[in-house]
């Protein structure tokens, strides 16, 4: 079977995704077509250059919808004989391009491919779209739905995480943050957001918070006690499906969190024998992509048993990975991440996370693997994993291999 590689990977700095933020003037189309267009000029893609451009967003309405990967491609320089695909599978809909441009290229489906993400969350606010899981009483009721910030508390309830706990992760994520800039780490893959007379409009992840520390975060209110305890009442809907917990105990907040913010990301993935042709270098070779189902309600635990699966289906333990990404969409899903591999954090997001920086919903997926990429050739490390919690509970996951 045909190897797919990673030839390049790029990404925009993340803008706080609300009114005032740095990106809100950008439309989805604008922000992703600079992404196109930085990949098409660092690597020479002339004409029907790569098969196709698969972009994943989640809330598909609005500047959003419509097929956005083809309104990028024609926003774009890219030839217009590249069609263009949009995916959703909530968080890890950029995880999921890449990974089907992957096993396309594995596939023979194509040599080359463009698969990455946006998400303007200050422009297309989350759950604009709707949702049947959360407003179609018969789904709702049958799946015991509940809000993500919920199942996010179910997890700290479930396995024993506390307050301290989540916040002492989300410091050191700020802090891990603030270093990675502070070094030029994200130099090779972050890429100006111009307007459209060349002028920079932002060239640093805006939403981080570097003075953060255990006495600002202990000062929030948990986000999702109201909810839970008051109107609509989702911690009696969790405790119907999980009575064993008695309560459920709200450790998360804004500050412990992932961010809201606007971003895209791309990678260039394609065969050996393309990047030869093209007289590009492969930085590294996509070993293996997984995914899987897992409990709705829950819902965010499924970096766990789509790890486990991947794992199982390349051969490989957690002892052969050096380097992890675990989207922090909140604390307790890494926590949880780390109890169940018993995986030290010095591996874990080692430059930060989505709770400093923030999560691009349909980008973020494809952030993380470009993230990776950049830490394992920066330390001479030869193997990351990459994964996602997702919305409705689900789990995706990829392993690359730096050449």
């Amino acid at each position: 079977m045909t190897e797919a590689y990673i030839y390049d990977a790029i990404r925009t700095p993340r803008g706080k995704g609300r009114k005032d933020g740095s990106l809100h003037e950008v439309t989805s189309a604008r922000l992703s077509a600079g992404v196109l267009n930085e990949l098409k000029s660092r690597n020479g893609l002339e004409g029907h250059a790569v098969e196709d451009v698969i972009w994943g967003n989640v809330t598909q309405v609005g500047e959003q919808g419509g097929c956005l990967a083809r309104t990028a491609v024609l926003a774009s320089d890219l030839d217009q004989s590249i069609p263009g695909l949009a995916i959703n599978r909530f968080c890890a809909s950029g995880m999921e391009a890449v990974n089907l441009a992957a096993n396309q290229v594995k596939g023979g489906a194509g040599q080359a491919y463009i698969a990455g993400g946006v998400e303007m969350m200050g422009r297309v606010a989350m759950g604009s779209d709707g949702a049947a899981i959360a407003v179609d009483p018969s789904i709702a009721m049958d799946s015991y739905f509940v809000p993500q910030g919920i199942s996010a508390d179910i997890i700290a309830t479930e396995y024993g995480f506390s307050r301290d706990d989540a916040d002492q992760l989300a410091v050191e994520s700020q802090k891990r943050a603030k270093a990675a800039w502070d070094d030029n780490r994200f130099a090779k893959s972050v890429v100006t957001v111009r307007d459209i007379n060349g002028l920079p409009i932002l060239d640093h992840d805006e939403y981080m918070r570097p003075e953060t520390n255990m006495q600002t975060l202990g000062s929030l209110n948990p986000a999702f006690q109201a909810m839970g305890e008051v109107m609509p009442g989702f911690d009696k809907v969790a405790l119907m499906k999980y009575p064993h917990l008695e309560r459920i105990n709200h450790i998360h907040h804004a500050g412990n969190s992932s961010g809201i913010v606007d971003g895209a990301a791309g990678l260039l993935i394609a065969s050996k024998e393309w990047g030869e042709a093209m007289g590009l270098k492969p930085r590294a070779v996509i070993r293996a992509t997984a995914k899987i189902g897992t409990d709705p309600t829950v819902m965010l635990t499924g970096p766990v048993p789509v790890t486990e699966k991947i794992m199982k289906d390349s051969g490989m333990s957690i002892s052969d990975i050096d380097l992890f990404e675990v989207n922090e969409a909140f604390a307790s899903v890494v926590l949880r991440f780390m109890q169940a591999f018993d995986v030290d954090h010095s591996k874990v997001n080692v430059n930060g996370g989505s709770i400093a920086m923030g999560h691009p919903l349909g980008a973020t997926g494809a952030i993380i693997i470009g993230t990776l990429l950049d830490e394992l050739e920066r330390t001479g490390k030869g193997t990351g994993l990459a994964t996602l919690c997702i919305a409705s509970g689900m789990g995706a996951a990829t392993i690359i291999e730096r050449i």
